[in-house]
């Protein structure tokens, strides 16, 4: 399994190549047709024309669009993502300080989301054919029609200013200074620090973002859980376990299930890509210090080289998610394993 796994990562690998390549490209030449003028922003004030001029040659833009990319890309394979126009501050870092904000978000919403939509698929299952059926589907429907940033909106209307249960805004309290940058994610380095407090006022920071894109995901999982199982009951091996006197619970956790959860698997990859998309508004209302907030300011103030990175950076997740989706799915299929 190790070795079949290996060569679909490797593949992965090989076709990652030329998508990223294409976003680059299309990324590129897009921001290159806004009506902005990039040097015009990096010149303090009172700048002179021969200023202009000099600073537009040093940053390349007086060579083709072609020439200039060029440029960009052979920096970019030599670990240069160039500096920030309105930050002033060199990409990379900007870049390593938000994106693991990012993935703690995604990777709470995920787990949420999946824990949700597994209860609520197992419950319509369980009242199928009921009212209480009806009354989940009809929730879920409801659920599915607000978007994530308008969940943020209602969550902190409701969670935070009414009933004041979670914060709203930022990453951690005021007044609590950060932890050691050990690994980049607040939460595992405010444990390394031995600050409980500081752990516990990330992760109510944390909770309001992630269920207003766990609320988004889970009736999605509800369904497809929902129909899988229905389908997998029809099967022959549950009939002969049934015709064995195997216990309906068992049958459902040890068998259907299983098997049940391979489309889910499926789903809950591409909706964990699409998740990293949804996370920028939301990050944008709750203020918290993403990839989301930082490429809505980049785009604020026409930061090609920031927009230019991220966009590549959530390319790269999106491809990371995918991959990693084919070789869990191989793990619970034995079936793709045995061939």
């Amino acid at each position: 399994m190790l070795s079949v796994a290996l060569q679909i990562l490797f593949r992965r690998l090989l076709l990652a190549v030329p998508t990223l390549l294409a976003v680059s490209v299309l990324v590129f030449i897009v921001l290159r047709l806004l009506p902005a003028d990039p040097v015009a922003m990096s010149l303090p004030p009172g700048a002179t024309l021969a200023d202009h001029e000099r600073l537009r040659i040093e940053m390349g833009f007086d060579r083709s669009v072609v020439a200039q990319y060029g440029l960009w890309l052979q920096a970019l394979l030599t670990g240069d993502f160039g500096t920030s126009i309105y930050f002033r501050r060199p990409v990379a870092d900007l870049v390593r300080t938000a994106l693991p904000n990012s993935i703690e978000l995604v990777a709470a919403g995920l787990v949420l989301g999946v824990g949700l939509g597994m209860i609520g698929g197992l419950a319509m299952f369980a009242l199928r054919a009921t009212p209480g059926e009806t009354a989940i589907d009809l929730a879920s429907s409801a659920m599915m029609s607000i978007p994530e940033f308008l969940w943020a909106l209602l969550l902190i209307l409701t969670l935070g200013v009414a009933l004041q249960w979670l914060p709203f805004f930022g990453r951690m309290a005021p007044g609590m200074t950060m932890p050691p940058p050990v690994t980049g994610f607040l939460l595992i380095d405010t444990l390394l620090a031995g600050r409980l407090d500081q752990f516990r006022s990330v992760l109510f920071h944390l909770l309001l973002p992630a269920i207003a894109l766990a609320i988004a995901l889970a009736p999605l999982i509800m369904r497809i859980l929902r129909s899988s199982l229905l389908e997998t009951l029809n099967e022959d091996y549950v009939a002969q376990a049934r015709l064995r006197g195997v216990p309906e619970r068992t049958i459902l956790m040890r068998h259907a299930l299983r098997n049940a959860a391979l489309p889910t698997i499926s789903l809950i990859g591409v909706q964990a890509g699409f998740m990293f998309g949804g996370t920028i508004l939301v990050e944008v209302i709750c203020g918290y210090p993403g990839l989301g907030n930082l490429i809505v300011d980049a785009v604020r103030n026409h930061d090609l080289p920031v927009i230019q990175v991220v966009a590549l950076v959530y390319c790269v997740m999106v491809l990371f998610i995918n991959a990693f989706v084919e070789v869990l799915y191989l793990v619970v299929n034995p079936r793709l394993r045995a061939a």
